[in-house]
């Protein structure tokens, strides 16, 4: 199993301060670069209600180390949730978390010994490189394209370090639907041959699902979980449903694993308070309701910033233009150099997240990173309009 230690050296890795989760004390400041849900979207009203209710029924048990029954109201509604994905797993399976971040560093920990191999996508989620680092990782980037990990370049590796005898990946990381920082989705054929790759060479899946809740044509995959459960972790979690600040997920696993993770919790039950509360919440509450007006919030959003890219930027940029999720992916010419952008439009009023940040190898220059989801629309055109002005002050078309 992994070493548990964080080596200092890996500090120099971490991601730059603006891309971080702390809100700017500028309030007129645009920051597309939050990968937050829409704050008037967020059930409030209803989980004071919920937590009042769970502490009418509760009492003093929710404060206790193992809570009343909201962990198991919980477990429950996950369980049967995640079969809308195609996951049919039983309680043995299901660990909650703090949140996505967390599954993905519990598996680099029970996992990841000084040296092994991860191999992940190209670009990919910044946080999860950072706890591979962390971990003592050796990655492996393989390209994302508009379908997501190009699983044929996975199989070749495979196959090559296999012949030559040299050590597997420990686990491959993907996000597969809605992806971040690209918002590619990855199509039910490559799903599966990922599935297949992992059966046939032993190797884990690490499938982190966040924005799975999220489309906006009402289209839903098959987890890569539902082909391979014996070698796939699945993590995901209520952040961009109900609200981060909850800081509640689940990882859904192999037995033994979900053991291993358990013990490195100390045998604690994951934060009983919110578990009763949400557990509460979840008895009555109109979930698909919830993903319905995201969905649709998301969807309006989304196409609004694709309007002002295009009516800004033009033909210096490409875009994508995913199915749901929170991101957009800018692809400038190879000749420009976000970073150098990055300050000018700060000063301007408007963040966004440099594409070095989302690849092991700190290259990304070209290309950045903009949340459409916490933003009103009003504030993306701004904040586009100001972007415009500080590439076109360095970049003149």
């Amino acid at each position: 199993m992994g070493n548990l230690a964080y080596p200092s050296r890996f500090s120099n890795h971490l991601p730059p301060p603006s891309i971080g989760g702390t809100k700017s004390a500028e309030p007129e400041h645009v920051h597309l670069s939050y990968g937050f849900p829409a704050s008037d979207l967020l059930p409030i009203r209803e989980l004071n209600e919920a937590a009042n209710a769970a502490l009418q029924v509760a009492r003093v048990d929710l404060l206790h180390y193992s809570g009343a029954q909201g962990p198991v109201r919980v477990k429950s509604w996950v369980l049967n949730r995640v079969r809308k994905f195609g996951l049919l797993a039983e309680g043995g399976n299901f660990l909650p978390v703090f949140g996505a971040i967390q599954g993905i560093d519990l598996t680099a920990r029970i996992l990841i010994n000084p040296g092994d191999e991860v191999w992940v996508e190209a670009p990919t989620f910044f946080n999860a490189l950072q706890s591979f680092r962390a971990a003592g990782a050796q990655i492996c980037s393989f390209p994302v394209d508009e379908e997501g990990l190009q699983v044929n370049r996975v199989e070749e590796a495979l196959q090559k370090a296999s012949a030559e005898g040299r050590k597997l990946p420990k686990f491959i990381y993907i996000m597969p639907t809605f992806q971040n920082p690209t918002g590619s989705t990855l199509p039910i054929g490559r799903r599966r041959q990922l599935a297949q790759l992992a059966k046939d060479y032993d190797v884990y899946i690490l499938e982190d699902d966040a924005y799975a809740e999220l489309s906006f044509n009402g289209t839903t995959l098959p987890a890569v979980y539902s082909f391979a459960p014996e070698r796939v972790i699945y993590v995901s979690t209520f952040s961009k449903t109900l609200g981060p600040g909850l800081r509640l997920g689940w990882v859904i696993a192999p037995e033994e694993i979900i053991q291993y993770m358990a013990t490195l919790s100390l045998g604690s039950q994951l934060n009983p308070f919110t578990q009763e509360i949400v557990g509460e919440l979840l008895e009555h509450y109109d979930f698909d309701r919830q993903v319905e007006r995201l969905s649709d919030r998301y969807r309006s959003r989304r196409d609004t910033m694709i309007r002002a890219l295009h009516e800004e930027l033009g033909s210096e940029i490409q875009v994508s233009v995913p199915d749901g999720g929170f991101f957009i992916w800018v692809t400038f010419g190879e000749h420009v150099d976000v970073n150098a952008v990055a300050p000018l439009a700060h000063r301007r009023g408007v963040s966004f997240v440099s594409g070095n940040a989302f690849f092991n190898d700190g290259k990304g220059a070209r290309y950045l990173r903009l949340c459409f989801s916490h933003c009103s629309e009003e504030q993306i055109r701004k904040g586009l309009r100001s972007l415009a002005e500080a590439y076109y002050s360095i970049y003149s078309g």
